[in-house]
Parts: structure tokens; sequence; C-alpha cells
């Protein structure tokens, strides 16, 4: 499988017993495919979910795979973990051991989890150059005033990474309940913003990244998303 861009002469000569200099004759008589179409042109690049076959037998055959899942308290964002049960422990597929985790939580957060096997997927998922919104609801020990609306549009900095956090946004929906919705994603992010206020959050819930809800997905549930939804999370309606 291909990791990122390569020539199509290249990736041959390394997947195959053919070498590059088969490959240029096997080009120049149209044996070659790329996802259904004869191929001529040794400047080819080819990427990861490329279908390339030579002489109708396929050499590379990969899927792009995107899932959502709702997780549960008490699970692991991780691929392997020795002691604890983890998000790829839940899903029951063939390719779940391709997939890795695209923005992760903290062991007692629930809630939404993207899966990829798409490195540049999830790559732009965490560039804070687009700004994709996570969404959060958060329960608090505390009354929530005005001011936290003020503070945290403002941006609250981390005196630690001496970083200034992004500008977010809350909306009180109860006098201990809120939504929040934040673009940039530091090291227990939501719990050190109400820490400002001595705050503590009781419960951590994640109902949405970019344009993607979970919905009536349940706890512990997944599904896989269409195109046009792996695709519209990248896109700030």
């Amino acid at each position: 499988m291909i990791s990122a861009r390569t020539r199509l002469d290249r990736f041959i000569s390394q997947h195959t017993s053919f070498s590059r200099r088969d490959v240029r004759l096997l080009l120049a008589q149209s044996r070659i495919e790329v996802d259904g179409v004869a191929v001529s042109d040794i400047q080819k690049i080819v990427h990861q979910f490329s279908q390339i076959s030579v002489d109708g037998v396929s050499i590379q055959n990969n899927q792009p795979r995107y899932l959502m899942l709702n997780k549960p308290a008490g699970v692991v964002s991780a691929t392997t973990d020795p002691q604890h049960k983890t998000v790829l422990d839940i899903i029951d597929a063939p390719f779940r051991n391709e997939l890795h985790i695209a923005g992760r939580l903290d062991y007692n957060t629930t809630g939404l989890i993207l899966l990829t096997n798409d490195g540049c997927w999830s790559r732009n998922l965490s560039l804070p150059e687009n700004h994709i919104q996570k969404h959060y609801l958060v329960e608090l020990e505390n009354p929530v005033t005005a001011e936290y609306a003020e503070l945290f549009a403002q941006g609250i900095y981390f005196e630690y990474e001496q970083i200034t956090t992004a500008p977010a946004q809350l909306r009180v929906l109860s006098e201990r309940m809120v939504e929040l919705s934040i673009t940039d994603g530091r090291y227990h992010q939501v719990k050190r913003m109400f820490g400002r206020f001595q705050n503590k959050v009781l419960v951590l819930h994640r109902y949405g990244v970019g344009n993607l809800q979970l919905g009536d997905l349940e706890l512990g549930q997944y599904r896989e998303l269409s195109a046009a939804e792996a695709g519209s999370i990248h896109r700030q309606d």
C-alpha cells in the first residue's frame, strides 16, 4: 500500500517482479490501468487509494474508510492497550486494523470519535488553519456566569504551553449545563478552560466535529460515513 503519492513505475516495480524498465514497456503497450483507465504516462502519480492493475490483475485495490463512533466512558482512545478496552475493540469489521484515530477523547469523556485509514484526511482535521469546530455538552459542578462566555471568546492563556486558546463559543443551556465549541485541541483543554473558574467538569460529551453530528447513534455504536459526509467535515457552513 502507498503511504504517500509516488510515481506509478516506482510503485509497480516495488510491488511486483517487474523492473522499472519492464514497466515502461507495459505502459507503452497500455497494459497498466489506474482507476479503470489505461495509462501510458511514465510520470503518472498514484496514491494510497488508486486502483492499479496490470493485464487485468489487481496490484492495489484499497478503499478509503471513514467511521464515526459514539465512545462510551471507560474506553481508551487508542488502537491497542494492554489493560483497557480501546475504541478499535468496538469495531467489528475486517478492515479495523487498518484504521487510526482522528481526534482523541479522554478516558471518561464520551461522544464522537472519528476513525479512518486516510492519513491525509485525518491530518487535515488537525490543521489549525482549517478551523474545524469540536462541539461539546458540558455539565459543571458550579453555576455558570456571563463571564465564562466573554473570557472563552477572548481565548484563555495556558501558562504551561505559553499559548492562548483560539476563541471559543459558549452557550448556556441551564445553570450548570453548557454547549461549547472550540477549534483547537490542547491536552485536557475543556477541563482546563473551566478550571480557570475553579469549576469542575462533571460530564463531558462531544456530539459533533465540523458538520458531522452523532444524531441518534447510541453509545458504543458506530457507522461508516458516506463520501459526502467525509468531505463535508472540512467545510464550515
